[in-house]
């Protein structure tokens, strides 16, 4: 039986690492979506984000690229400088359209094409970070049916995001980092109605 999400999208910026390792460490090798991140990185310098977070989670991940194939317990991280965006056919384009909240990648345009793509099978998580990407994102994934899960404002490396997306008034569970994957694993697995 399918997992009721074929997508869940991450998205963090500062105290981003800590926080993303955190989730994807406690993720089984077998976890039952798709895993799309996005972290504000530094566009002048190669990322070893993918090399760092192979290193402390079951979880393939990998730096996306243009027409890759989303896969269940695989997470595909946005290349510095590059917009992340799923599509309906399950790939995975990448673009340098222009900043948004002079970010990229942004938040919000992963979020929102998780929402179109994906509709109620998707799943938004904010994570630390400062700044207000996501938020706009968090409305199109609940327009759209998907779920939203916020890490906890409260113990959040930087609030800014978390604190953002929860202003909205659309979180459906505001959880701590130790809490986040747990959630995640019961709503994905496929006996979860």
């Amino acid at each position: 039986m399918p997992s009721g999400y074929d997508v869940v999208a991450l998205a963090a910026s500062a105290g981003g690492l800590n926080a993303l390792t955190h989730v994807l460490a406690a993720l089984p090798r077998d976890f039952a979506a798709a895993l799309a991140v996005v972290q504000h990185l530094d566009p002048r310098h190669r990322s070893l984000m993918a090399e760092i977070l192979s290193r402390r989670t079951a979880l393939p991940v990998k730096e996306a690229a243009e027409g890759d194939e989303l896969r269940p317990g695989q997470a595909y991280l946005a290349p510095p400088n590059r917009h992340l965006l799923v599509n309906p056919d399950r790939t995975l384009s990448l673009t340098q359209t222009e900043l948004v909240h002079f970010v990229r990648p942004s938040a919000d345009l992963l979020f929102e094409s998780a929402a179109a793509s994906f509709k109620e099978r998707a799943i938004a998580v904010v994570l630390s970070g400062s700044g207000h990407d996501g938020a706009m994102g968090v409305k199109a994934i609940k327009k759209m049916g998907g779920t939203v899960i916020v890490q906890d404002a409260r113990n959040a490396e930087f609030p800014g995001m978390p604190e953002a997306a929860l202003a909205t008034g659309l979180a459906d569970f505001v959880l701590s980092l130790d809490e986040i994957a747990p959630a995640l694993q019961k709503l994905c697995s496929p006996t979860h109605e």
